[in-house]
């Protein structure tokens, strides 16, 4: 039996691959800032190693014994940094596998930093001897999710992002693809757009929304500036504002719009539609 460690074990897809792992008979040990959150999240049966990501030595403890690494940090100025020392930390260790989610359009010349970020994120972990699978997963449905206080109370969305065409995935399906990238063989060396089954618009969440809801819910699309200069009122920090507007100009571009095959070839079924999240997620936005 392998160990696994999973970092982002608490975040959207953590939870879900570390359910996945536990279905296969896999030993996974959790990365976790806070121990009580995350037994509460995860049970009894994970093992959680307790750190930061800007704690190299409690990094060190994590990797030390384990076989694979599923590598995910957040979004943020030092997400390289933190990437670097895990990478190197596994190096140390023998890990034989990493298996890393990044984003579509990962590029470290990309005009947006979270593509950026990922990007050179992807350049490190290449560069070392470890065998390493990169999942580029496509614009998160949970990201509607940002959304749900506004259209509980007022029925609406607002997002600068027109009529573009989004493939949008489910975290489950990421998180299906990345259990099997961490326990079987032949995947190494590759990488896998992973996205939803159909590129679709912020219209059409919003259709399916208000078929859930029962009521409607509409888009109301507002300039890039005062989406930016909302999400800076509602506390977000300057990187983060920046960082997002960026993505919604990416969208615009169609930078998600391309659906892969990933989830029908390697898992054998159809990936998760919106329609299908909405249902899950409806009282989310009740």
């Amino acid at each position: 039996m392998t160990t696994i460690l999973v970092t982002g074990a608490t975040g959207n897809v953590g939870p879900h691959l570390i359910r996945e792992l536990a279905a296969r008979g896999e030993r996974v040990r959790a990365f976790v800032r806070d121990a009580a959150k995350g037994r509460a999240l995860l049970g009894d049966n994970v093992d959680l190693a307790v750190g930061d990501f800007a704690d190299p030595s409690s990094i060190a403890a994590a990797v030390n014994g384990v076989d694979r690494v599923f590598l995910l940090t957040p979004s943020h100025p030092e997400m390289v940094t933190y990437e670097r020392a895990i990478v190197g930390a596994a190096v140390a260790a023998g890990v034989r596998r990493v298996v890393k989610m990044s984003t579509v359009g990962a590029d470290p010349r990309s005009d947006g930093r979270f593509a950026s970020w990922q990007g050179q994120c992807e350049e490190l972990l290449r560069a070392t001897a470890i065998p390493s699978v990169i999942l580029r997963s496509s614009y998160h449905m949970t990201n509607v999710l940002f959304f749900a206080e506004s259209i509980r109370s007022i029925g609406k969305i607002f997002a600068p992002v027109d009529d573009a065409k989004i493939a949008m995935v489910d975290r489950r399906d990421l998180a299906a693809v990345a259990a099997l990238a961490l326990t079987e063989d032949g995947h190494d060396g590759r990488t896998y757009l992973i996205s939803g089954p159909e590129a679709i618009t912020y219209h059409d969440v919003a259709s399916h929304l208000s078929q859930v809801l029962g009521r409607t819910v509409e888009v109301v699309d507002v300039p890039d500036e005062a989406a930016t200069a909302a999400a800076l009122r509602a506390g977000a920090p300057e990187w983060m504002a920046l960082g997002i507007a960026e993505v919604h100009r990416q969208l615009k571009r169609g930078i998600a719009a391309q659906t892969s095959d990933v989830v029908r070839v390697l898992l054998e079924r159809e990936p998760y539609s919106f329609a299908e999240f909405a249902r899950d997620t409806a009282a989310v936005f009740s």
